[in-house]
């Protein structure tokens, strides 16, 4: 971790300064900066490997900005919301965070959330690897998987949808590797929270339901298939 890079964008003078030292201590660069419009320009010039946004900052809200650094890059970003109820975190997420944090929150949670982050990333091991402890992964036998019009590359980490590429961001396409590994097969919330998002605890499913619908944006709406009460699977 020592050289990850976090970008931090946080009003609060206190709690900026705070999660700085935290985050510094654990071994990580931080540039941390008060409001939105620094924050991607800072984004901009010295690219961080991954981008903790406050939802309510001045100059552009870390909605915003979040929107505006996906629409550039796929880097991990996790959104800071004050209440765990709040619409901004459906938003955020919808933005296209990976994951948020409530605050105010506990220093060691944030690093839980952080390194399980960079892990799917593959800042600390092969990006769309095997979870941890699996013994295997979603790779294929170095053939597509094919469902429908949709291509799977499991080995060059690539989709098509129609022969047309897909771009997808890690956390999309860890998601899809998921589906892709077990066609047919009713994978629950729950499952999908400890395997794609390494949540070795209990998570807010939202997560999960808010980047199935950005999945099924990009691969089909009908290709992934909400079974009321279980989960969700993919349609062979």
């Amino acid at each position: 971790m020592a050289d990850t890079h976090v970008l931090f964008v946080e009003d609060d003078d206190v709690i900026r300064e705070a999660t700085q030292l935290a985050l510094e201590r654990d071994g990580f660069a931080v540039t941390a900066v008060p409001d939105g419009l620094t924050g991607l320009e800072r984004f901009r010039t010295d690219p961080p490997d991954i981008a903790l946004l406050d939802v309510m900052v001045p100059g552009m809200d870390g909605v915003s900005l979040c929107r505006r650094i996906r629409d550039e890059s796929t880097v991990p970003v996790i959104m800071l919301s004050a209440r765990a109820d709040s619409i901004d975190v459906v938003l955020g997420l919808e933005a296209g965070a990976d994951d948020y944090v409530t605050k105010p929150f506990d220093g060691a949670v944030l690093m839980a959330r952080i390194r399980a982050v960079l892990r799917r990333f593959g800042n600390a091991g092969g990006a769309y690897g095997a979870h941890p402890g699996d013994g295997g992964d979603a790779r294929g036998d170095g053939e597509p998987l094919r469902f429908g019009d949709l291509e799977v590359d499991t080995e060059g980490m690539e989709v098509r949808k129609g022969g047309e590429p897909v771009a997808l961001t890690p956390t999309e396409m860890r998601l899809l590797l998921e589906f892709s590994a077990a066609p047919g097969t009713v994978l629950s919330r729950d499952r999908l929270l400890e395997r794609v998002w390494d949540y070795g605890w209990g998570g807010d499913t939202r997560v999960v339901d808010v980047h199935v619908q950005r999945l099924r944006a990009k691969i089909g709406q009908d290709r992934l298939e909400t079974v009321r009460g279980f989960g969700y699977k993919l349609k062979s």
